[in-house]
């Protein structure tokens, strides 16, 4: 939850009162550590939605994304949830499309910031 705050509220400008919404106790969560501080994580609802992923700034472009990405499709597989999306911020569409999700609909404003709803397909990868 910390490094949320670090990546979208500092970082990115979200007003606090966007990044909090009060379903986290319903969702399964996955923090990487090093040297037992978080440096990323991020979230799958029930619902398949798949939000909060955040790698801090000093940590990205080493996989730990991947990593993040590849455990929360593993607790999908491992809890049933079969429709798998997520909301990605523009900029980062290339790296869920190697992961295997396919942008559908027009580009939208969420938190000011453009993004692409986004559906995992789980027959293919890149």
């Amino acid at each position: 939850m910390y490094k949320n705050a670090t990546v979208f509220i500092k970082e990115q400008n979200v007003p606090e009162a966007l990044e909090w919404d009060g379903d986290d106790p319903n969702c399964i969560h996955i923090l990487v550590l090093k040297k037992n501080q978080p440096i990323g994580c991020g979230r799958i609802k029930k619902n398949g939605h798949i939000g909060r992923m955040a790698v801090l700034k000093n940590y990205r472009n080493q996989g730990i994304g991947r990593l993040i990405l590849t455990a929360l499709l593993k607790q999908a597989d491992l809890n049933g949830i079969t429709n798998i999306y997520l909301n990605a911020q523009t900029c980062a569409c290339g790296f869920y499309q190697k992961q295997g999700f396919k942008s559908i609909g027009s580009e939208f404003l969420d938190a000011n910031i453009p993004h692409f709803k986004m559906v995992y397909n789980r027959s293919y990868k890149t």
